[in-house]
């Protein structure tokens, strides 16, 4: 029988743990994002490697914005997390981040996640959620996950040209 997770607020005990999951988590998206944009944009974004720039990244957001972050427990144990913003100004929340342990993916946690934000982003006044992922193939679970709960795209085109050639 499956425990379902306790979502509770972010503390900075936390944080490595999130960190560590974070890099696990999208270990195999990463590969196929390579393959799936063009090269100077890859090494525009990841010139130091996917898992500095994301790391660094994550680490910002926790520490910057930790009364925005909410982390799943399994006993005591973080197996994901998921960072919340609001745009009063758009009457619009957002899930900014999204991670879940890949040992406890496909097993609600994600799901738990999402949903506590959505209620966060309710309980704000706020009449949407918007959540943004990559069109490539290594993002394709999480495309699946957000249409799951109700997600529905939004067509974007974001174009990039090189200018060093």
């Amino acid at each position: 029988m499956q425990t379902a997770p306790q979502i509770v607020a972010y503390q900075p005990s936390y944080r490595s743990a999130l960190l560590d999951l974070s890099i696990r988590a999208w270990e195999p998206v990463f590969p196929q994002l390579k393959d799936d944009v063009p090269g100077f944009v890859y090494e525009s974004f990841y010139p130091r490697g996917w898992r500095e720039r994301q790391f660094e990244d994550l680490a910002t957001t926790l520490d910057e914005e930790p009364s925005h972050v909410d982390v799943a427990l399994i006993q005591t144990s973080p197996v994901g997390w998921v960072c919340t913003r609001l745009h009063p100004e758009d009457r619009m929340g957002e899930v900014y981040v999204l991670a879940v342990d890949p040992g406890f993916q496909q097993r609600g946690v994600g799901h738990a996640l999402l949903e506590h934000s959505i209620d966060r982003i309710r309980r704000a006044g706020m009449n949407m959620v918007m959540v943004e992922t990559g069109d490539d193939r290594g993002h394709a679970p999480a495309r699946s996950a957000y249409e799951s709960v109700g997600f529905e795209r939004w067509p974007v085109a974001r174009y990039f040209k090189n200018l060093d050639t």
